[in-house]
Order: C-alpha cells, then sequence, then structure tokens
C-alpha cells in the first residue's frame, strides 16, 4: 500500500475517534501487532494493513448512542467502502476488507474466516489484556465513572447487568470494573483466539494481568 494512501486513510480515521480508550493509539498498536502476527504468513498485507486501520472508525459512534443499538464493527464495514473507493480499491479487495473488520469483534456473532481476519481479531483482542489492557480498562473507568474495585457474585452480576449472557453488552457500566470484565471476558480470549502467535503473546500478557488484579484485590482490602 501506497505511505500516502496511508496517512490519507489514517488521517480519516483520527477523526472520528476522539474516546482515548479506542484512540488512535490503540489503532496503531492493533495496526504494529497484526504486522508482526503475520510475519512469515502467506497472506494480503495491504488487506490487513487497510482493515486495521479502519476496524474501529465507528466506535465513537457506538459509544455515543444510549439506545446500544450501533454496533461499531457493522458501522465501520459500512462506513470503509466510500473511503476505499475513493483510493480505487478494487470491490474484491473491499469486501475482503469489510469481512475482516465486521469479523474483529465477537459480540457481533460474525466469527473470521480468512487468514486477514482472523489476524486482525487476535490482535485487537490481544489489546485489552497485559500492561496495555490494565493501562486501558482505567482509562475506561474513568470515562465511565466505574469503578476501580468491585467483589460481586459474577453470575448474578451477569444476570442483571450483561443481559443473561456472559459476553451481553454492559447496561450500567457504573457498576462495571476492570476485575468484573477480567473474570466476564478476559480470562476467556485465549481459547478464541486463532493464531499460535497470539496465543502465546496472550498467555504471557494473562498471567501478568491476573497478577495485577490479584495484588490489586489484596491492597484493597488492606492486606498489602
Amino acid at each position: 500500500m501506497d505511505s500516502k494512501i496511508f496517512e490519507k486513510i489514517k488521517k480519516i480515521v483520527e477523526k472520528e475517534l476522539s474516546c482515548s480508550a479506542h484512540d488512535m493509539d490503540h489503532v496503531i498498536r492493533v495496526y504494529n501487532l497484526s504486522l508482526t502476527l503475520a510475519h512469515d504468513e502467506n497472506l494480503d498485507l495491504d488487506v490487513l494493513k487497510v482493515a486495521a486501520l479502519l476496524h474501529d472508525i465507528a466506535r465513537v459512534r457506538e459509544d455515543n448512542d444510549h439506545t446500544g443499538n450501533t454496533d461499531h464493527a457493522v458501522l465501520s464495514a459500512q462506513m470503509a467502502e466510500p473511503i476505499l473507493k475513493r483510493f480505487g480499491f478494487s470491490q474484491e479487495k473491499i469486501k475482503h476488507i469489510q469481512d475482516s473488520i465486521i469479523s474483529h469483534r465477537y459480540r457481533t456473532g460474525i466469527k473470521p474466516k480468512t487468514k486477514e481476519a482472523k489476524i486482525l481479531f487476535d490482535a485487537d483482542k490481544l489489546d485489552v489484556i497485559g500492561a496495555i489492557g490494565i493501562a486501558r480498562s482505567f482509562v475506561w473507568v474513568g470515562r465511565n465513572n466505574a469503578k476501580i474495585y468491585a467483589k460481586t457474585d459474577i453470575e448474578q452480576y451477569i444476570k442483571n447487568n450483561l443481559g443473561g449472557k456472559i459476553n451481553g453488552r454492559i447496561r450500567d457500566k457504573t457498576k462495571h470494573s476492570p476485575q468484573i470484565e477480567f473474570e466476564t471476558k478476559l480470562k476467556f480470549l485465549i481459547d478464541k483466539l486463532y493464531t499460535e502467535k497470539a496465543k502465546k503473546i496472550g498467555r504471557e500478557r494473562l498471567k501478568f494481568h491476573k497478577k495485577f488484579l490479584d495484588r490489586l484485590e489484596k491492597e484493597i482490602q488492606g492486606q498489602l
């Protein structure tokens, strides 16, 4: 992909993003990690690069839709088409990029099928665990007036605040916490990853993440 096209698409995405937990820094981390996972793989790098750049372009629109009806993965795929047409991408590549974008979110329920889509999915998931995942979780806490720590019955919480599904959408964000996010989502991520490279990275990140939360709980309880 031409570097000029890359920069122009990047600027379009930057204008759409304002949430600090899903800002351009997140996009570039996913982009770079996607390239790491793609190393020595036989795939279409242009598709992967552009899909990584555009995968969260509708994230702010979802966050601002308090009805809960907007799925940023679906909308991002829709928003990608006119952008890609403007830069001369073929319809075949546009479709491939859209499929990769729409399947990057497991809550959407559409599973990635191509190698490019699976790598994008994995890279995006890895960015929510480990040191960077912890940092992002507390940015989210501040933005949503959520809790630093909340000890709760997970099964009851899922019923009351996740619509009865462990991967359900959070109804009241002020009741959520990084610890609850770990227990309802993050600790299950390794089983959802597609590539062996991502699983290896994920296991290391998850180990660090869990160690931090265990330490946090002890400090909250005055044990340390």
